[in-house]
């Protein structure tokens, strides 16, 4: 039996392609697709159709590539609870989250994990998309949307709200509203999508909409900080974003949304070493404040 033929053949079937399986696997193309085609030829059986645009999976490479991924999962994890007590967070880990999350939170949290674990290296994926772990090769992803994919575990991380925040210079310019209805007339600085519709806040008991008058909308949450800071206006902003500044928040009891930060990684029974530390790592930082 060709394990090693059955491995390939599983990680060009999650892959999507034979092109994109090879860059997982580090080999070339022409060695991934021989061996998936000495395997069909063992089993006397077509597992992959390929076309020029498309890779179609039979059924019969279906029912087989369900049976053999349960099969490996087996093998790996034996061989992770073998050397688990000996295991040592080691080589390159990649982590995506989008620009804000990576510019608010991630640098800290790499830092200490790179200190702590030597024989470590990161590798950042800035991309405000939601990237294809196994495809794109990333180990973990920093994430506030649901889980569409259910191939996929998710760890929650923390907690967060949107929420209005102004400079101190601009507050002792202009006051500090004392109701929604008094936002209507600040200059305020909006995502867009806020510009062309009223703004919904919430105070957990009721609802209002606000209509927020103000000459600049930004895309970017990070630039739209940045505005706020040097006293342009009042800010729609994740509280992620301000609450390590000079920024103070405007009607503290009212936010635009709230959800939570959570990792997502490619669900396995043994998570690698190198994913468990540095989630460790971020929630131990989160526990202690920062």
């Amino acid at each position: 039996m060709d394990l090693d033929g059955i491995a390939v053949f599983v990680k060009v079937v999650q892959a999507g392609s034979f092109s994109a399986a090879a860059r997982l696997l580090g080999i070339p193309n022409t060695t991934v697709s021989a061996k998936v085609a000495r395997l069909e030829k063992r089993l006397g059986v077509t597992l992959i159709q390929r076309t020029t645009r498309k890779l179609n999976i039979t059924p019969a490479g279906r029912a087989y590539f369900e049976r053999c991924l349960r099969g490996l999962e087996e093998i790996e994890t034996a061989e992770a609870e073998v050397s688990l007590s000996a295991a040592e967070p080691r080589g390159l880990l990649r982590v995506t989250a989008p620009g804000d999350v990576a510019m608010g939170m991630l640098p800290p949290i790499v830092s200490r994990f790179l200190k702590r674990y030597p024989r470590t290296r990161v590798e950042i994926v800035v991309a405000n998309r939601v990237i294809d772990l196994v495809a794109e090769g990333v180990h973990l992803a920093i994430r506030a949307a649901g889980l569409p994919d259910s191939t996929l575990a998710a760890r929650r991380f923390m907690p967060f709200c949107g929420a209005l925040w102004a400079s101190r210079a601009y507050l002792e310019r202009r006051g500090a509203p004392k109701i929604p209805l008094e936002l209507e007339q600040h200059d305020c600085l909006v995502f867009p999508r806020f510009s062309a519709r009223p703004l919904r806040l919430t105070d957990g008991r009721g609802r209002v909409d606000i209509g927020l008058k103000g000459r600049l909308a930004v895309d970017d949450p990070q630039t739209l900080r940045n505005f706020v800071l040097q006293g342009d206006g009042i800010g729609t902003l994740p509280d992620f974003l301000a609450r390590d500044t000079k920024l103070v928040r405007v009607l503290p009891k009212w936010t635009w949304t709230s959800g939570a930060l959570s990792f997502v990684y490619p669900g396995q029974r043994f998570v690698p070493a190198n994913v468990r530390a540095f989630i460790d790592t971020a929630l131990a930082a989160r526990n202690r404040g920062g």
